[in-house]
């Protein structure tokens, strides 16, 4: 009978971890694009690392007798074609044989395996945190982004302090150019005083010198 393989199956890779199985017809299971990023500026990703898959596979490992091995065999039971509530029902029959477990402590053992997840959520936020500055880190050394945004700041003060320092020179410069200009304009103003001077003695010199000439040289009594 169709069924009796189908249970025969479950049990046999009730045993077999196959990290590939279907998810059964009436699960909805949640879309990765719903799960909400941890921080506003996280990339959108099609799907996750396999390194972050194997880590929440290691969690939810189980040991045979809990609600991940009962999820393992619906998978199984969904692959030979069973859905619905018949689904869970005939899987949970198998499971109870093979195990001797009862429904509330499956469900117990679901609740527990929810509880692990948040707390290794927990975890990795903290350490998210951490790396990013934003929770104080226990002793060790810096993350990458710790000594990044170290270096950040090193530079944005060298920066704050160039500027602070051109603004200064650029002042400094201002005046000097100020001074200057009012250097030169004194400097011309008494270069041109000295030469209306200069004219004017030039001038009286060479009016007198030519009035003694004029005078003197048809005067008898010069010679």
């Amino acid at each position: 009978m169709p069924i009796l393989d189908n249970l025969a199956k479950a049990a046999k890779d009730f045993f077999i971890d196959d990290e590939h199985s279907p998810v059964p017809a009436g699960a909805t299971p949640l879309p990765l694009a719903a799960v909400p990023a941890f921080a506003p500026g996280a990339p959108a990703l099609a799907q996750p690392e396999q390194r972050h898959l194997d880590h929440i596979a290691s969690l939810l490992a189980g040991d045979g007798h809990d609600f991940a091995a009962y999820t393992k065999m619906v998978r199984s039971m969904a692959g030979s074609g069973m859905a619905g509530p018949l689904l869970y029902q005939t899987a949970f029959n198998a499971f109870a044989a093979l195990t001797g477990q009862d429904l509330p402590a499956l469900l117990a053992s679901a609740e527990q395996l929810t509880d692990t997840l948040a707390t290794d959520r927990a975890r990795v936020q903290q350490r998210h945190r951490e790396k990013l500055g934003e929770a104080p880190a226990p002793a060790g050394p810096p993350s990458a982004i710790m000594e990044l945004l170290s270096q950040e700041k090193q530079l944005q003060a060298d920066l704050a302090e160039l500027s602070q320092q051109l603004a200064d020179k650029s002042q400094l410069l201002q005046t000097t150019q100020q001074q200057l200009h009012a250097e030169r304009q004194r400097a011309d103003a008494s270069l041109a005083s000295y030469e209306l001077a200069h004219a004017a003695a030039l001038g009286e010199l060479q009016a007198h010198r030519q009035a003694a000439q004029s005078f003197l040289a048809t005067n008898p009594s010069t010679h």
